[in-house]
């Protein structure tokens, strides 16, 4: 039994982990040769930008819901992806991000003192935290990506130790804040059509829902904390699928888990 287990390991480390990751990489791979061979829209910058952020809210959602499915189907191997799918969350949200500063803000600025100076990062700031402040549909959207920066920092087994299970657990329950906030961005961003934003919102709820449920159904079981299994979702990370593939010696931290 042990021999399989190490076998299934193995496979979900070398093989099926190295095809996810390609795969995750697959749309901004996508993205950057359709930019250079002209293959956009007549629209590119709306393009870059709306990709972007279409594929975190995916990957948001990918990230919630891989402890579902594993308690569904009971293969446990499924949490070994949930780091990268909450990196990858990050990794979009901050090609949304720049996006907008570099192609929106800073191509708008007035370089009279030069492009390289300290000026051009003092008006780009400026001008990027003036328009922030002022669009509705954009401080939520910066609130969001903040809100996963932190997310992305403790996202290793030595900043679990450092904060500790507790601390790191509640932390980690802010990605449904995060996601909520990316479904509301995209939702006032589109503003007529929004059946897309509505799907988005239906599956963040749904996930949302199973958590709620499956916490209070197991809260008043007999050493039901003992038994649930890591869970803090999105760029909710535990430390068992970080180097080795395999539960470190404090699991029993993600045990406790908020999802």
């Amino acid at each position: 039994m042990s021999g399989s287990k190490a076998m299934t390991d193995r496979m979900v480390r070398f093989a099926l982990k190295p095809l996810a990751f390609l795969a995750a990489l697959g749309p901004a791979a996508w993205l950057g040769w359709a930019a250079l061979t002209g293959k956009l829209s007549a629209n590119p910058l709306s393009d870059l930008t709306n990709e972007t952020g279409v594929w975190t809210l995916r990957f948001l959602c990918i990230t919630l819901s891989i402890t579902p499915l594993r308690r569904i189907s009971g293969w446990t191997g499924l949490i070994k992806f949930r780091r990268m799918a909450g990196l990858y969350a990050f990794f979009y949200g901050t090609l949304h991000l720049l996006t907008y500063v570099i192609a929106d803000r800073f191509a708008g600025l007035d370089f009279t003192n030069g492009i390289v100076t300290w000026a051009t990062v003092a008006n780009l700031a400026r001008a990027t935290w003036n328009d922030i402040s002022k669009r509705p549909f954009i401080t939520v959207g910066f609130t969001a990506w903040a809100t996963m920066a932190p997310l992305a920092v403790t996202s290793t087994a030595g900043m679990i130790r450092r904060l500790g299970g507790k601390r790191w657990n509640r932390l980690h329950t802010v990605v449904y804040g995060t996601a909520a906030l990316g479904v509301v961005h995209y939702w006032w961003l589109v503003k007529a059509d929004i059946r897309r934003p509505l799907t988005y919102a239906a599956v963040v709820a749904a996930l949302l829902a199973f958590r709620v449920y499956w916490k209070r159904a197991h809260a008043a079981q007999p050493g039901a904390a003992g038994h649930v299994l890591p869970s803090t979702g999105g760029v909710q990370f535990t430390a068992s699928w970080l180097v080795r593939g395999r539960a470190p010696s404090n699991s029993t931290v993600q045990d406790k888990g908020t999802d």
